[in-house]
């Protein structure tokens, strides 16, 4: 990749650096004509250097070229910052019956060229951050501050605007996004997508936009082939029925999660606990443990109540009161001895039971793993879930994890395969 440096006394200097070389830049976007683009060989030779485009690639070379293309994309993606100059667009000020009137470039903003041309929606969708500069090179705003204009203007939704990852938005959708733009040559209406649909297509001028547009599908495609092929259980997909049913109705309270070994029940719950964390109240209380057989402080009935309830009076410390009463009378043992069971559950339901709690989510994964009085816990769990409207429990287990138990816990809840 070459970059123009600007050294102290105001020259330009093209240095070519490595990939993994590269320093920090800023990159530059416009719209001028043909006749006015200042090319690599201008550079070279040391003419027009106020006008600064694609001038650092030498397009004489095809091989360059297509390379440069096919980069483009993570070019923009990995700058610092991209400055927008907007040629078509004045700050200047004019009178109106002897009078100041307000900037007249918002006008001039929406129907810049900018905005209708095919390579520019990939520069002002890769980089984190674009300024936009108007002929006379003021600051006119960035992305973000003008974020309501432009997706007036443009129909690209706001979060991707704000950065939100391109692929959480259909292959039409992205599409529909370049549907009013133009391009000087008819395939660059597809070669300047590949890199917002993450794939990489070497341009050929002569095939027409026809056939560029059908090698940009099959590219999507393979991607998309790709990645079901590579994709088991995905922890983020939190939009099936059943589990928008335990959320959203006060009488849905256990869901339960259930598979064969390796199907990814701990990645899904993973997924769950972080959709929970962004999208509960923030006077909701949501606890976690992950059982695991060959460890003897997280394999027992006893270690998930008390994981539970740290992380619980973690997060309302009020709630600690419980223990404090049991504690002040029993001492340490309270949790060691062989009553540790029904001490443990008396405080936990009290505190289940404490007019302060807020709504509480309990999830617990591999109950299967649980090796020491798994029956009891489920048991327990069936009994707490019927009885307050304000807690939810997750727990996920195989298949094969005291069906007998989990049946007669299943009847009157939800399960998710």
């Amino acid at each position: 990749m070459r970059l123009l440096e600007y050294d102290e006394d105001g020259e330009l200097t093209i240095i070519s650096f490595d990939d993994n070389e590269l320093p920090p830049y800023a990159i530059l976007s416009h719209t001028w004509g043909v006749d006015k683009e200042v090319t690599f060989a201008d550079l070279v030779k040391g003419d027009g250097k106020a006008k600064l485009d694609t001038c650092c690639i030498d397009k004489t070379d095809k091989a360059e070229l297509s390379s440069a293309i096919r980069s483009m994309f993570r070019w923009y993606q990995n700058a610092i910052k991209c400055y927008a100059y907007l040629s078509d667009v004045s700050t200047r000020k004019r009178k109106a019956s002897g009078m100041l009137t307000e900037f007249t470039y918002m006008p001039s903003f929406r129907s810049s060229r900018w905005f209708n041309r095919g390579w520019t929606l990939q520069e002002l969708l890769a980089p984190s951050t674009v300024e936009f500069l108007s002929q006379e090179w003021e600051k006119l705003g960035d992305k973000i501050s003008l974020k309501t204009l432009i997706h007036k203007i443009t129909s690209i939704p706001q979060e991707v605007l704000d950065g939100a990852p391109l692929s959480q938005f259909s292959v039409n959708e992205r599409l529909r996004w370049n549907a009013d733009r133009e391009t000087k040559r008819d395939e660059d209406a597809w070669y300047s997508l590949s890199g917002i649909f993450s794939v990489e297509i070497a341009p050929a001028y002569s095939e027409g936009a026809a056939s560029a547009f059908r090698r940009l599908m099959d590219e999507i495609h393979k991607l998309e082939r790709c990645v079901q092929d590579i994709h088991h259980t995905d922890p983020r997909r939190t939009d099936n029925i059943t589990f928008k049913q335990w959320q959203q109705d006060v009488h849905s309270r256990l869901l339960w999660v259930k598979g064969d070994p390796g199907k990814g029940k701990t990645m899904l719950l993973c997924g769950i606990i972080d959709e929970l964390h962004n999208s509960m109240p923030r006077t909701a209380l949501l606890s976690y443990f992950f059982c695991q057989a060959t460890d003897s402080r997280i394999n027992s009935a006893t270690a998930v109540l008390r994981g539970l309830f740290y992380m619980l009076v973690n997060q309302q410390p009020s709630l600690v009161w419980y223990v404090r009463k049991k504690l002040d009378h029993a001492g340490k043992n309270l949790f060691e001895d062989a009553n540790a069971w029904v001490a443990l559950t008396e405080i936990f339901v009290n505190e289940l039971r404490d007019p302060s709690l807020c709504t509480t989510y309990l999830t617990i994964d591999a109950l299967d793993e649980c090796v020491t009085d798994s029956t009891t816990l489920l048991h327990f769990i069936s009994l707490q879930s019927s009885t307050s409207h304000r807690v939810k429990w997750i727990v996920s287990s195989r298949n094969s994890c005291c069906w007998r138990v989990k049946a007669h816990v299943e009847n009157d809840n939800s399960s998710c395969h």
